[in-house]
């Protein structure tokens, strides 16, 4: 490579990497803080906070990198031009088109990284991320069966515990079930232990009682029952939608171009929803190669100015956010239907031919001026 693309690839790269850092933070510290909040309320440790956000590290990267690489490419571009390299540069015979040479090799290395995140880092992390969370969600003891505290788990079920012992034992547990309205019942024990099954957690309740209240044709009938030791499938009583699903972006690009009934039953999602992820992925790399080209031949467009290149900034930011919008449309268009397909590279090839276009123009001057001195 000659020395001056990799000025001009330094350059960038530099710029990328500070970007990258300033809208990484911004990004992940809002969503640490959403964490941070879900996680502390439910009963975590600090620890499992710190995993959880560590784990959408990849995710919030794999976001930012296009953006970032826009950015860099864009003031690096407005920063040659205005340290007078960039005319010094274009005085010596480089084109537009030569001198674009070094930032799309600077998008092409930007996009591999975003490959590798979104083929592998990403799924990885969101994996781990998923069997952590059901993890968690097996423990019902930390998730809902807090000491000191009524505890709503669903509608209609309403739980209490005095305390809870280090071995796990519960004290003085009261729990009402009023999800039949015809049929409420509450039950109260002195000790009680949370056993697990393959149906799902039971709660094994010692020396208490049942109290059973039925209201039929109008009539109301109170029964008592006093027991030695009774179980209530709470698991049940929670339900099957109470789950938490699984993201798609838990697996790999593979799975997901051919997925089973098990996938799709785990995420809850159609088959070509699950395609559409596939597609994206396979697309996703090749927006931030478009990204840094249109940071970089926007602001070749038009001469020098003593205002600056703010219309050319302009002009720069509307592109980019037009290829986002036809990405996103895009990716809605193929989760409805997987055959349209091709679609998801649309953005990225409208994108290009609008970096041609404009480095088309930025050339026709010099080409014009050079014509005019012939003759």
């Amino acid at each position: 490579m000659p020395r001056i693309d990799r000025y001009i690839l330094s350059q960038l790269l530099t710029l990328f990497g500070f970007f990258a850092l300033v809208l990484v933070s911004i990004c992940w510290i809002n969503r640490a803080v959403s964490l941070f909040e879900q996680l502390i309320s439910d009963g975590q440790t600090a620890l499992v906070v710190l995993e959880f956000t560590a784990l959408t590290l990849p995710l919030v990267i794999s976001i930012v990198l296009p953006i970032a690489a826009f950015a860099a490419s864009a003031y690096g571009t407005n920063r040659l031009a205005g340290e007078s390299e960039l005319v010094a540069m274009q005085a010596a015979g480089m084109s537009p088109w030569r001198l674009a040479r070094p930032v799309l090799v600077f998008g092409l290395i930007i996009a591999m990284m975003s490959a590798a995140l979104v083929h592998g880092l990403v799924p990885s992390a969101q994996a781990r991320m998923a069997d952590r969370q059901a993890e968690l969600a097996e423990n019902i003891t930390a998730q809902f069966l807090r000491p000191g505290s009524f505890q709503f788990p669903t509608d209609g079920l309403t739980l209490y515990i005095r305390e809870i012992a280090a071995d796990g034992r519960m004290r003085d547990l009261f729990v009402e079930d009023s999800r039949d309205p015809d049929k409420q019942m509450t039950y109260s024990a002195n000790e009680a232990l949370l056993v697990r099954s393959d149906s799902g957690p039971i709660l094994v309740m010692m020396q208490g009682s049942m109290q059973t209240l039925e209201r039929r044709n109008g009539e109301q009938r109170l029964s008592l029952l006093r027991f030695s030791d009774m179980s209530f499938d709470i698991g049940a009583a929670i339900g099957p939608g109470k789950a938490r699903r699984r993201d798609l972006r838990a697996y790999s690009t593979t799975e997901l171009l051919d997925p089973d009934q098990a996938l799709l039953d785990a995420t809850g999602a159609t088959r070509d929803k699950a395609r559409a992820e596939a597609f994206e992925r396979l697309a996703k790399p090749l927006l931030s190669p478009v990204a840094a080209m249109l940071g970089f031949v926007m602001l070749m467009l038009g001469g020098y100015s003593r205002f600056g290149v703010w219309r050319q900034v302009i002009w720069a930011v509307l592109a980019l956010i037009l290829v986002q919008f036809l990405d996103t449309a895009a990716t809605n268009q193929v989760a409805r239907d997987s055959a349209r397909w091709p679609l998801t590279y649309l953005p990225s090839a409208i994108g290009g031919l609008i970096c041609v276009a404009a480095l088309w123009l930025a050339a026709r001057p010099r080409r014009l001026r050079d014509k005019g001195g012939e003759t």
